[in-house]
């Protein structure tokens, strides 16, 4: 995303695009409904601890390691096969999301080098930094063009000034123009998608829209398919009006479908079914 133009404020200009308010209006009805549940009153740690887990299995899912549920909740061991440590990783990056809030805002590039030393789980000199000139990047299903280290590097340093700047762009669009460029920027050498999620995440928790961490992201992206994901994507990477905004309202319909989902767990636990 470039950074540069009329606008001092660019991310609050792009909740001007055409269908952004009305996504943003129906993201804030769908976290409103799950927080207004009688269950979320008594039970909150319980949704929250659900709402994890789930949103790393969706996680993982876009990664390549697409398990049932159960599976997730069975396994102990991560590290046996690239399936169980991109599993293993999505649930280390979940659980330190919510322990980097109060960097982010400060350090936004020194929290996703944590969040890419959690994913790698590697002492290798390339884990927690961005990638230099000359280095591949190990990211399969998304196939995208890849930026230079230099425009890697300038780019990165945008969107952390515009993140410390703060503004008034909603949470949603927020949240999606700093998963969308990091999917784009693939700033490390692996985890690109895992680290871009769990950034999404930090965003809605830390914004305020999503506080208790209730509403996975990660499940409705699952939920909508790689191939609509990698669609969408490819609109966000365009630069255009109609490409930004469907991107966003990707990223919005995947948070609508986070909510639903601890709905249903909300409901579930009313009824003792779970």
């Amino acid at each position: 995303m470039s950074t540069t133009g009329a606008s001092a404020d660019p991310l609050a200009a792009l909740g001007s695009l055409p269908g952004v308010a009305e996504s943003v209006e129906s993201v804030r009805k769908a976290v409103d409904r799950v927080y207004g549940h009688r269950v979320m009153r008594r039970r909150s740690t319980e949704i929250t601890s659900e709402a994890a887990l789930r949103g790393a299995r969706g996680s993982a899912a876009l990664a390549g390691a697409d398990w049932a549920l159960e599976e997730v909740r069975r396994r102990a061991d991560f590290g046996v096969d690239d399936e169980a440590r991109v599993m293993g990783a999505a649930l280390r990056l979940t659980a330190e999301a919510g322990q980097l809030l109060s960097i982010w805002r400060q350090s936004p590039l020194r929290v996703l080098a944590r969040l890419h030393l959690v994913a790698a789980a590697s002492d290798g000199d390339e884990v927690g930094r961005p990638r230099q000139s000359g280095e591949t990047v190990d990211e399969p299903l998304i196939e995208l063009p890849l930026p230079s280290a230099a425009e890697l590097a300038g780019r990165l340093e945008g969107l952390s000034e515009l993140i410390i700047a703060g503004g008034s762009a909603p949470a949603l669009v927020t949240a999606a123009v700093v998963h969308g460029e990091l999917l784009a920027l693939r700033p490390f050498t692996s985890r690109n998608g895992l680290v871009a999620r769990a950034a999404e995440r930090i965003v809605l928790i830390g914004s305020g829209l999503d506080p208790k961490s209730v509403c996975p992201a990660e499940v409705g992206h699952a939920e909508l398919g790689r191939a609509a994901y990698l669609a969408a994507l490819d609109g966000y990477v365009s630069g255009t009006p109609d490409g930004m905004a469907a991107w966003i309202a990707h990223c919005g319909r995947a948070v609508e479908l986070g909510a639903r989902e601890s709905t249903a767990v909300c409901e579930a636990l009313q009824r003792g079914a779970a």
